[in-house]
């Protein structure tokens, strides 16, 4: 039975309700895995350096100065003297009002236990927010009087008292007492200090907000000898000291922190723009993100680039794709990762590996531009490829290739969502400057920020207006440039301001923030969720459903594709907008594009015509596609430009020898054989109107076409050859699998069933049980250990408790061999397997008899 005040962080948990517990799990899911068997285990586990590394570093700023605080506090703490040391002597109000929330929060996540009379930070949270020597803590403080003295001589410390001031005393116990009540008293203290040299008051001051440890040398000088004397400053080494603890807090007016932050960085100055221009924009560029991701695959159709033998993609082949897109090469890095991601392009696995568009990517061309928008975005938001980091070197020295490995970040979703959810705070339209950003970012995980990463600089589409340095030498600040970056090239944001349909990407539009929901009682039923699972970011499943939602709102402010271009007479045709599909793809058969932007212009050329031509087009059918889609009347030279092309197309005819040409004008095939420049193509007349030739026959149309002419390759039959090029594409592939930071968040399902099961399991470990007889040479069985029965005795143990209705307690063996405690209540045993309801499970369940390893009656109160 547990006291009304808990002994230990397991009495605690007991008291919690299911709510609480489940918080405590949802902030902590490394507890789950597996499901601790009782309250006990839990608490044991909780307790485990790894977990509370990992419980520390998502603190933010102020509950982890609270923890810190706590460190360097008596253990247990009464409340008023950890709010001592937070607000200090004069009383911070805002420390004061922040207070209680950071202190819910850490005893929510069970790293804080106790009524307020006697907090207790758990043992291994102590030992690593704990100043020390080799691990100063951000307090700056040092250690205690006691432990600074540990070692000194009694006759030294009574040499300190007496200098002090202070009787001497009979022990060194007494002595250390004596000077750490002198360092604490406020008006004692004051005095002392009043008699101090002024540079001994110097001294102080520069170790005042740490590091507490200076050096002296043998013969120190009056006013350091004046500090040793009377102990404010203690050894700490051969030729070291050391500021203790005590006098510290009373220089620094009480408190532990130079600059409390209890209240996390405003988002500001912020920068208020129309709603729709912002959607507007945003559509605008939703809508080139399908322009490049569409390019990228049109120029990879017929087979990317090889892999590299270590994977990825060289740096020549990253610049050749980024002239194609025309972009830069971080940014083509992007888009290369973002379609690698939605499973657009993938590697064939062939022996001669290389890069091409995926089977998936068929059927990505043909969806609705909002729906192929909401494929891109469902697979950027729980990526965990960064493309960001393409180019740096990794741990050996070697440069990181684009589409390679080694590029998961694990935060990265966390960071994605929690970017676009502080921008989703903000009044529609509304944008903030990048550091106020970071700032924020950097308040809520300060101890993930606090580690340098040398990563490459953010891809930048628009320069930040906003002054003052930003940090960006932690690896969170660097994927938080990295999103604002990508979410405005992808539409999700406009003109820095979070648009319309990128608020319904998110779980939640509120700010959920680390400190924005966390109850501020001290209770210990507190959701633990407000502190850590306000940052979860969504799951492959919740990103694809909010990605479908958005795109619904996107699609009104995605342009309507058009049926038709301008010709004009100079052999361009211009595109007004975006065209409709199949007029797109035959009219980049037909001419060659020659800029893009608000309009595209397309160039006829002789080389593009008969290109047109050997796709199995006539001239005729050229003549009436520019007439039926064309809002201008076709100019006279692009229209002799298709007929005198027409004309000479096909005259020569290419076939299979090893090849040969025939043409019905033996006076073109004297010209051929005249020409120097057909030397190259060994060419020999076999009759007036064959020429054969010692080249492959695509060899020899390449050459004929240099040298000016349009041959047209034919079949064995004689018929003319249509050269369609045939797309190539990688066999079936699925996207790359994000890798998690940490376990996954565990759902409510789960949540429910595992605070059953440790409840159950809690209740079959700590119900009390008669004692059962045993023999006079047996020992007892040890405390938790299975109960023992035999046989026979077990049978007749169910076979009451049936009768009665009465709960037990068995051991049991599953058929794994895994030992297991259960508390159960026998309905019927019969045919060797016994039928009871299972306190554990919450369920009713069918046990094998030989598979119980004892059976114990309960008391009559411990159900």
């Amino acid at each position: 039975m547990t006291t009304a005040t808990p002994r230990t962080l397991a009495e605690e948990l007991r008291t919690r309700s299911d709510r609480g517990l489940a918080g405590l799990l949802r902030a902590r899911p490394d507890l789950l895995n597996p499901v601790p068997g009782d309250l006990t285990q839990l608490a044991t586990r909780a307790g485990t350096r790894a977990s509370v590394v990992r419980a520390v570093e998502r603190l933010d700023t102020f509950a982890l100065q609270t923890a810190e605080a706590l460190a360097i506090a008596p253990d247990p703490c009464p409340y008023p003297t950890l709010a001592a040391l937070m607000a200090g002597d004069a009383g911070d109000t805002a420390v004061a009002a922040a207070l209680p929330r950071a202190v819910a929060a850490l005893r929510a996540q069970a790293l804080v236990w106790g009524p307020d009379d006697r907090l207790r930070l758990v043992r291994t949270a102590r030992e690593l927010l704990t100043p020390s020597p080799a691990r100063p803590s951000p307090t700056g403080l040092g250690p205690t009087v006691a432990e600074a003295t540990a070692g000194m001589s009694p006759g030294r410390i009574q040499e300190i008292l007496a200098a002090a001031g202070l009787p001497a005393t009979h022990d060194p116990v007494s002595a250390v007492a004596a000077l750490t009540g002198l360092f604490r008293d406020r008006a004692r203290m004051a005095a002392l200090l009043d008699t101090a040299p002024a540079e001994a008051v110097a001294v102080l001051d520069k170790l005042l907000w740490g590091p507490p440890y200076g050096a002296v040398t043998d013969r120190p000088a009056a006013h350091l000898q004046w500090l040793l004397d009377r102990g404010l400053l203690l050894p700490a080494g051969a030729r070291n000291v050391v500021l203790p603890r005590e006098a510290a807090l009373h220089l620094r007016a009480g408190r532990a922190h130079h600059a409390p932050e209890p209240v996390p960085p405003a988002l500001e100055p912020t920068t208020a723009r129309d709603p729709q221009l912002v959607d507007n924009a945003a559509a605008s560029q939703a809508f080139t993100a399908l322009a490049t991701v569409e390019e990228l695959l049109k120029e990879w159709d017929l087979g990317g680039p090889p892999v590299l033998r270590a994977g990825g993609l060289s740096v020549r082949d990253l610049k050749r794709t980024a002239v194609a897109l025309d972009t830069t090469e971080p940014l083509a890095a992007f888009w290369l990762e973002l379609a690698h991601a939605a499973g657009l392009i993938a590697s064939d696995g062939e022996a001669d590996e290389r890069y091409a568009a995926t089977p998936a990517a068929e059927d990505w061309l043909q969806l609705p531009d909002h729906q192929r928008w909401a494929a891109l975005v469902a697979a950027w938001l729980p990526a965990t490829r960064t493309p960001g980091v393409v180019g740096t070197a990794d741990a050996k020295g070697r440069a990181l290739a684009a589409l390679g490995p080694h590029l998961d970040r694990s935060p990265a979703p966390e960071v994605r969502h929690r970017v676009l959810t502080l921008l989703a705070t903000l009044p529609p339209g509304t944008s903030v400057p990048e550091r106020a950003l970071l700032s924020r970012l950097r308040w809520e995980r300060p101890l993930r920020a606090a580690a340098p990463a040398t990563q490459a600089a953010p891809p930048s589409t628009a320069a930040d207006g906003a002054a003052g340095p930003v940090p960006t030498d932690d690896l969170r600040s660097r994927l938080a440039q990295w999103t604002l970056v990508e979410a405005e090239l992808l539409g999700v944001t406009g003109r820095g301001a979070l648009a319309a349909h990128g608020r319904t990407l998110l779980r939640t539009t509120g700010d959920t923030g680390p400190s924005a929901e966390t109850d501020t009682g001290p209770r210990a039923d507190t959701d633990a969720s407000t502190t850590a699972g306000a940052l979860t970011p969504l799951t492959p499943a919740e990103a694809t459903a909010t990605a479908v939602r958005a795109a619904a709102l996107l699609a009104p402010l995605l342009p309507e594709p058009l049926d038709h271009v301008l010709l004009q007479a100079d052999l361009t045709a211009v595109a007004p907008g975006p065209l409709r599909r199949p007029l797109a793809e035959a009219l980049a058969v037909l001419a060659d594009i020659e800029s893009k932007g608000g309009a595209t212009v397309y160039r006829f050329t002789p080389a593009s015509v008969r290109r047109a031509l050997d796709a199995g087009r006539s001239a005729a059918e050229l003549q009436e596609f520019l007439t039926t889609h064309s809002r201008t009347p076709v100019p006279q030279p692009l229209a002799y430009l298709i007929d005198d092309v027409a004309r000479r197309h096909g005259q020569l005819r290419v076939g299979a020898a090893s090849a040969y040409v025939r043409c019905d004008d033996d006076a073109l095939l004297s010209e051929i054989l005249a020409d120097r420049r057909a030397a190259a193509l060994r060419l020999r007349r076999l009759a007036p109107t064959v020429l054969a030739a010692q080249s492959a026959p695509e060899q020899l149309l390449d050459g004929l076409r240099a040298m000016g002419y349009a041959p047209a390759a034919e079949s064995a039959a004689g018929d003319v050859l249509v050269a369609r090029a045939d797309s190539y594409r990688t066999p079936p592939r699925t996207a790359p699998t994000p890798v998690p930071d940490g376990p996954p968040p565990p759902d409510r399902t789960l949540l429910e069933a595992a605070v059953r099961a440790i409840r159950a399991g809690d209740l079959a470990a700590t119900a009390e049980r008669k004692p059962a007889a045993a023999p006079a040479d047996t020992a007892p069985p040890a405390p938790g250990a299975l109960p023992r029965t035999t046989s026979a005795e077990t049978l007749a143990t169910m076979q009451a408790a049936v009768l009665t209705s009465s709960p037990v307690w068995i051991g049991y063996v599953n058929a794994d061999g895994a030992a297991s405690q259960r508390v159960i209540a026998p309905v019927r045993v019969e045919g060797g397997y016994v039928t009871a309801y299972d306190h554990t499970s919450d369920e009713v369940r069918t046990y094998p008899l030989h598979r119980i390893t004892g059976v114990s009656e309960l008391a009559d109160d411990a159900v």
